[in-house]
This record gives structure tokens, C-alpha cells and sequence, in this order.
């Protein structure tokens, strides 16, 4: 599954982990799923690597919201492609203060690449059966834009 990061192909330094191997891999760089965070909060916190949290649309956000400042990655997963609540999330997350990277898995497809930078995306995990090369010019396409965006929140006739 190709990641593009600040519209470039780059590789995923993040280790996914699980509820069976995260203590083994606790002082790395992972990406651990809501469920465990919300479990094994202190711990993960605690750790020497830096920490990832994969959310979906069904989870609640203040958890992640508190620790903002000690989160590195969020991964918003969009399960089809009707289900637009990870925009939200990413909305919430970057007018909360969120620095980190926050990346958006599942069903991505080009035509809403631009749409998820503008919430405050700023990587993405292709599927592979619909990456090409030419993905990347995506951003862009689209040069007037009427409502705000995470980076400019200003609207058209503000601006």
C-alpha cells in the first residue's frame, strides 16, 4: 500500500501493533489501535518511541484530545467510501492544536485527496489497486476553493 506524505511516495517508518505484541515493541515508533491506547494509555505514554493511534469513525476523540501533545500520528481509517466522518475528526484534531501527522487509511480515493489536505490530512495510505504515478497532481487540481481549510481558514470572499 503505497503512503504519500506532503505529496511525495515515502516509506512507513510506523510499526502497527497489537493487543499480542506491543509490549515487545513498546520503545518504538508504533501505531497501536484505539481499544489498546484507551487500555494501556499510561504505559504507551510512558514509552520511549514515539506513538501513533488508529481511529475510526466510532470512537470518541477526547482521549486523544488530552494527549494531543504526546501523540506523533493519527491514522483516521474511512471504511467506505459514504462514511465521512474521519473529515470531521481531522477538523477537530488540527483546531484542537494537533502538530503530529494524521493519515488517512481505508478506503482513499484521488478525488478526495485535495478534499482531505484542506481538513488537515497530510498523508495518505493508497490502496494499491488504486495508485498510479500521476497521483500526486490530485493537489491542485481544483485552483479556487469557497470555504475555509485547515491551513487557511478564511473563506473566498475574506481572503
Amino acid at each position: 500500500m503505497p503512503l504519500l506524505i506532503n505529496h511525495a511516495v515515502a516509506e512507513d517508518s510506523w510499526l502497527l501493533v497489537d493487543e499480542d505484541n506491543f509490549t515487545a515493541h513498546i520503545n518504538e515508533d508504533i501505531v497501536v489501535p484505539y481499544e489498546l491506547f484507551a487500555e494501556h494509555s499510561d504505559s504507551l505514554l510512558n514509552a520511549e518511541g514515539k506513538l501513533g493511534v488508529r481511529i475510526n469513525g466510532d470512537q470518541n476523540l477526547d482521549l486523544l484530545l488530552q494527549n494531543l501533545d504526546k501523540l506523533s500520528l493519527i491514522a483516521i481509517k474511512f471504511p467506505a467510501f459514504t462514511d465521512g466522518r474521519g473529515f470531521s475528526f481531522a477538523r477537530i484534531l488540527r483546531r484542537s492544536g494537533f502538530t503530529g501527522q494524521i493519515r488517512a487509511e481505508g478506503d482513499v480515493t484521488r478525488d478526495r485527496l485535495e478534499y482531505m489536505e484542506r481538513c488537515g490530512f497530510d498523508a495518505f495510505a493508497i490502496p494499491a489497486d488504486r495508485y498510479s504515478d500521476d497521483i500526486v497532481t490530485a493537489f491542485g487540481e481544483v485552483p479556487v476553493h469557497y470555504q475555509g481549510s485547515a491551513d487557511d481558514e478564511r473563506p473566498i470572499f475574506r481572503q
